[in-house]
């Protein structure tokens, strides 16, 4: 279970970019909670704090308390903007939600039992296919990860999202198809060897293309030369 996340909020009046520009010459970050057949709220949240969360993993898939006025909102970030330039928070749209609420999220992927994988104590890559896995669940259940394990794993096998334990209730929004979330990739001096002995065998190739051309010509010379002594 991941600590409660609680924002301190005020309401803003004005909507507008105007408003928004003024609100974040005031220290502040513009947000709007919205979602739960109610009127759209908009907020003006700390940006210190703001930035302390958004550096934390799983920021859209924690649920959060914003308090406004003494009430408090449960919500989960749906978009933040950043300036592109600063690379500050400008923006944070919020989702209402409650435990009975179906929300699709994206959930961290995380991976167990590298030492116990073949592939990769003889020198193989993990490469991961995706870092996040898109489920849908209810807001009570949301996972903070899912793990799988690479055990037994050798170079050249998957690891699917079949393979992983998905807690009740969870499930990948792609259901079509066992789609693969890692795999366990050669080593990069076997492809490197790989691509020396490909680039020898096309050098090969033209050395042998060259000499053929070079044969060729001197057969043709020598024709040409046993036509004007016949000539002669």
């Amino acid at each position: 279970m991941s600590e409660e996340v609680i924002l301190q909020a005020e309401i803003k009046e004005r909507a507008g970019k105007g408003a928004a520009r003024a609100t974040r010459r005031e220290g502040k970050v513009p947000a709007v909670i919205y979602g739960d057949k109610k009127a759209p709220l908009m907020v003006a949240l700390e940006s210190r704090e703001v930035i302390r969360q958004i550096h934390k993993p799983g920021f859209f898939s924690h649920i959060m308390q914003i308090m406004v006025d003494g009430k408090k909102h449960q919500v989960l970030a749906r978009d933040l903007q950043l300036d592109p330039v600063k690379d500050t928070p400008i923006h944070i749209d919020f989702l209402r939600v409650s435990a009975s609420s179906e929300i699709t999220v994206n959930v961290p992927v995380h991976f167990t039992g590298e030492e116990e994988s073949p592939g990769l104590t003889r020198g193989g890559v993990l490469n991961v296919v995706r870092h996040e896995v898109e489920v849908i669940c209810k807001a009570s259940l949301i996972p903070e990860e899912l793990v799988g394990n690479l055990a037994g794993l050798e170079i050249g096998d998957s690891l699917h999202i079949s393979d992983f334990v998905l807690p009740e209730g969870v499930r990948p929004t792609i259901d079509d198809r066992d789609f693969t979330v890692a795999t366990i990739a050669a080593p990069s001096a076997v492809k490197a060897e790989a691509a020396e002995a490909q680039a020898e065998e096309v050098a090969e190739g033209e050395e042998e293309e060259i000499e053929g051309e070079e044969t060729e010509a001197e057969g043709e010379e020598s024709e040409g030369e046993a036509e004007e002594s016949e000539k002669e």
